[in-house]
């Protein structure tokens, strides 16, 4: 039996530039069950976990993200790109990709330098509104880029008709029904449930600021509506104290807390509102599931891109940006209490939601990405 074409995927260092890479690969593969995946990423990042538990053929490299204000770190980083540039080269003579795919992140890099000098056709997807430092870098080189957000095109006007708005790919799931998700946390069916979620690893900023506003809820110092429940999502490292806080309030049978929600989906499915941070994928989860959301954009993310989501969300009117500086849990039920004082404003956000969601981004990129694999079989 002929072997397939090998088709190669960069990108990571986060969860926010890997899951696109597995959730387009596994689209691609859907298609095309010949296709042979090959992955790199960085060393250090979080596809040194995933990869291997995925079984994935794979190669990490010895890259470092840019810290500006370090400049010793900062050289570490050149040093690592151009070991790991020859490492990709290598690994690109051995298997022969037919065409590469970088989803962005310092780890995405070297493989897209290593196309566009050798010349393999090089795909781009890019998840924010304002594009990153390795998508810009890569584009002289890139054949397609696929981005997440219309104001991403003004960035790339090099790329011309090369380039395409067709969401962010995220992994196809089973949405469980939302009586059952919200019975599995102890939320009644017919309660208003706000969703908190800070990342995957949460945040203490945000958890603070919660803190803040349950606390006055909880005393009355704020006024808390009948029927509302918070299912908390703390992050592994903020459980602890996060139930050490409930304790101190009698432990409300209104606030449930998790440290992680596995099946996010659903979940999304089952909130009315969500608070968040405004990362390029839990965002495009917010729209699949036409969740109105509070964005509080994680304001050390690198070129402020969290905020820039969180703005083209707001002037779409689907969310309502609440910059992190000077928030405080007053200010934040402010925002919460005036969406949940008009339904109609939030079913509308609701509709605005679904009309930009893109749940079949990762079969669109993919179908692209096979078009590609059909041109070069005909050379």
């Amino acid at each position: 039996m002929r072997e397939g074409p090998v088709v190669a995927f960069s990108g990571g260092g986060t969860g926010g530039h890997l899951y696109p890479a597995l959730a387009i690969a596994d689209a691609l593969r859907a298609k095309r069950p010949d296709v042979r995946a090959m992955f790199f990423g960085a060393e250090r990042g979080l596809e040194a976990q995933v990869l291997p538990e995925r079984g994935e053929l794979h190669r990490l490299l010895p890259v470092h993200g840019i810290d500006r204000a370090n400049l010793l770190k900062s050289s570490r980083a050149v040093t690592g790109l151009f070991e790991a540039l020859i490492q990709v080269v290598r690994c690109f003579d051995e298997h022969r990709p037919t065409v590469v795919v970088v989803t962005g992140g310092y780890a995405g890099a070297p493989a897209g330098i290593a196309a566009g000098l050798i010349g393999i056709p090089l795909v781009l997807q890019e998840q924010n509104s304002v594009p990153g430092l390795v998508t810009k870098l890569l584009t002289r080189w890139a054949t397609r880029v696929h981005v997440a957000y219309p104001e991403a095109l003004d960035y790339l006007p090099q790329m011309g008709d090369r380039a395409f708005v067709t969401g962010n790919p995220v992994r196809p799931t089973s949405v469980r029904p939302r009586d059952k998700v919200r019975a599995e946390y102890g939320v009644p069916a017919p309660a208003s449930l706000i969703l908190v979620a800070g990342g995957s690893q949460g945040s203490l900023a945000l958890n603070q600021i919660l803190g803040e506003m349950l606390k006055s809820l909880n005393d009355g110092s704020l006024a808390k509506p009948s029927g509302l429940h918070v299912l908390w999502a703390t992050g592994p490292k903020h459980i602890k104290p996060a139930e050490h806080l409930l304790e101190e309030f009698g432990s409300p049978e209104w606030i449930h807390t998790s440290a992680y929600i596995k099946d996010m989906p659903s979940v999304l499915e089952a909130a009315d509102l969500a608070i968040c941070r405004a990362g390029a994928m839990f965002t495009a989860e917010l729209l699949n599931a036409g969740l109105p959301a509070v964005l509080v954009p994680l304001p050390t993310a690198a070129e402020g891109h969290q905020m820039q989501n969180a703005l083209a969300l707001e002037a779409a009117g689907v969310a309502v940006v609440s910059p992190q500086e000077g928030l405080t849990g007053d200010v934040l039920w402010a925002q919460v209490e005036s969406l949940f004082s008009s339904p109609e404003r939030l079913s509308d956000m609701t509709e605005l939601a679904y009309s930009l969601a893109r749940p079949n981004a990762a079969s669109a990129i993919a179908t692209d990405i096979e078009l590609l694999l059909d041109l070069r079989e005909e050379v």
